[in-house]
């Protein structure tokens, strides 16, 4: 099967994307999994809420690190994705990404399976605010806390390293609300997933599934897959490296994400030469 096979597919509208961190290596995060690498353990939901010493460490982490994230434009992916959700091609995406590009690049129907880097939430009153809320609050407690520029080293979920969070001082900030403990939204190891019924809307009312950047190995991505399959749905992965629904693609392509999209929306545009 070929990018012209696919075009084609894509052409029929009805599109259900389902991302993974490949496809935001064009904005420059790094993919973990993509590629076939396996992931740093790092601190789990249980760890988290049970533990004082996992709360400071994640969040000196993520005030570290968030900025860089904020500053990050989206990817040409990103950008193609939402130009096709605007002209009607794409219903809806699924994303197993918490960077929060595919709003940035102006996509307005995404189910962020996994929650978002931008956005704080209350564990007692599950009151959810802006990431943005809670910086001015953080660096007030910790004035010498130092901004990493890094994309590559945004601590999306922090590495559980026992010796390094032992000697964190930071301080973290209660809820301004009700005094609860506040955590990143986004979905830690042990934690409920995010919008899984508005992602499995997406997938049964799919034509196409257009699978982006994930192994499929982290199993929200493989839920919506199922679903639009069981719905009549084909199914179209692009993807550096194996994934869990290869044997039941229609169409498979192994090449990158960014200049394969961007080839199919100047065919579709009719300015393929």
């Amino acid at each position: 099967m070929s990018v012209e096979d696919l075009t084609e597919l894509i052409a029929g509208g009805g599109v259900v994307a389902v991302t993974g961190a490949g496809l935001s290596t064009g904005a420059g995060l790094p993919d973990y999994r993509g590629s076939g690498g396996a992931e740093a353990p790092s601190v789990d939901y249980d760890m988290f809420i049970s533990s004082p010493m996992w709360q400071r460490w994640v969040w000196q982490r993520n005030q570290e690190s968030w900025k860089a994230l904020e500053a990050l434009p989206p990817s040409r992916g990103h950008e193609i994705l939402a130009g096709w959700e605007r002209e009607g091609i794409i219903l809806g995406t699924a994303t197993q990404n918490v960077d929060g590009l595919h709003f940035k690049a102006g996509s307005e129907k995404v189910a962020e399976m996994h929650g978002s880097f931008t956005r704080v939430v209350c564990l007692h009153c599950e009151t959810i605010t802006p990431r943005s809320e809670l910086d001015a609050r953080l660096r007030e407690l910790n004035p010498n806390t130092k901004d990493d520029p890094d994309p590559k080293n945004v601590a999306i979920l922090a590495e559980a390293q026992p010796e390094e969070a032992k000697r964190s001082t930071f301080k973290v900030a209660p809820c301004d609300r009700c005094g609860g403990p506040l955590k990143p939204d986004i979905v830690f190891f042990g934690d409920g997933v995010h919008a899984i019924d508005q992602a499995f809307d997406y997938a049964r009312e799919a034509r196409t599934l257009l699978v982006l950047g994930t192994s499929l190995k982290v199993m929200t991505g493989m839920w919506v897959v199922t679903q639009g399959l069981s719905s009549g749905a084909d199914l179209a992965i692009i993807n550096k490296g194996p994934t869990v629904a290869d044997r039941m693609a229609d169409i498979r392509l192994n090449s990158p994400i960014d200049s394969t999209l961007e080839e199919i929306n100047q065919r579709l545009n009719g300015s393929h030469k």
